[in-house]
């Protein structure tokens, strides 16, 4: 059996080329920059209470980025605009680029504290 994945793995490459067989495992290499804004703050618990008032509705994200986040993008409801992958933290970048645009994040951990991540843009 494993000859036949190797083997297949092996024709694939060849027919399509390394970089679409890359793609295709993770669409997201020829992503270069993401849009995203975050909320930070001091502790996961914290972070979770956000996020849950977020998803019932009780608040918007920028809302709460205005009123909860300790980051002074807090004054652009988060808002960081665009950047690669090495101009943040490799959690927090590793996250964000995986993000759908639109989608928020389970809490992220980073030396600076928790972050809620919410991608709006890919390019």
């Amino acid at each position: 059996m494993k000859s036949i994945i190797k083997i297949f793995t092996l024709f694939v490459i060849m027919m399509f080329g390394l970089s679409s067989h890359a793609n295709f495992l993770n669409p997201n290499l020829d992503v270069r920059e993401v849009r995203s804004s975050h909320i930070l703050v001091k502790t996961r618990p914290e972070a979770l209470k956000i996020k849950k008032d977020i998803e019932s509705g009780n608040i918007t994200f920028e809302q709460a980025a205005e009123i909860y986040s300790l980051c002074p993008s807090s004054v652009k409801g988060g808002d960081l605009g665009y950047f690669t992958r090495k101009q943040m933290e490799q959690q927090f970048s590793d996250v964000a680029f995986d993000l759908k645009p639109g989608e928020i994040s389970d809490p992220v951990g980073t030396r600076f504290g928790w972050h809620i991540i919410k991608t709006v843009d890919k390019r």
